[in-house]
């Protein structure tokens, strides 16, 4: 399956599982994936709660590509990460592209895409 296909399935699955709007915002599937990574579940968040879910699933799904690396839970459970190698300079189509192929990793590694998805990639 191609990058695209692969995405539409992953827009597909935001949409069953969240009832996201077709072409689901890069943005919203990195809040979901940060409330995945925390455990936290359907709440209210505040705008910095929203920027620090986003931030988690971005050093999360970065991780497998050796730009972060898991350190450790704080008090409060959130995930922290370091920096093991800087990220390039990016164009902001570049910086998205980058994300989606991450997520598509992500789905890849998580086992979230259906098992006809999983055994097309074998």
């Amino acid at each position: 399956m191609t990058e695209a296909q692969l995405w539409k399935e992953v827009e597909k699955f935001f949409e069953e599982h969240f009832q996201t709007e077709p072409h689901v915002p890069i943005e919203t599937v990195l809040f979901l994936i940060g409330v995945q990574e925390l455990g936290s579940g359907k709440q209210k968040y505040t705008k910095d709660d929203k920027l620090n879910l986003i931030h988690i699933a971005v050093c999360r799904l970065l991780q497998p590509f050796g730009f972060y690396e898991f350190s450790h839970y704080d008090d409060q459970g959130y995930p922290h990460f370091t920096e093991k190698e800087p990220m390039p300079e990016l164009k902001p189509n570049e910086q998205t592209l980058l994300m989606k192929k991450a997520v598509i990793q992500y789905f890849i590694d998580e086992e979230l895409f259906s098992q006809d998805v999983l055994q097309a990639l074998e």
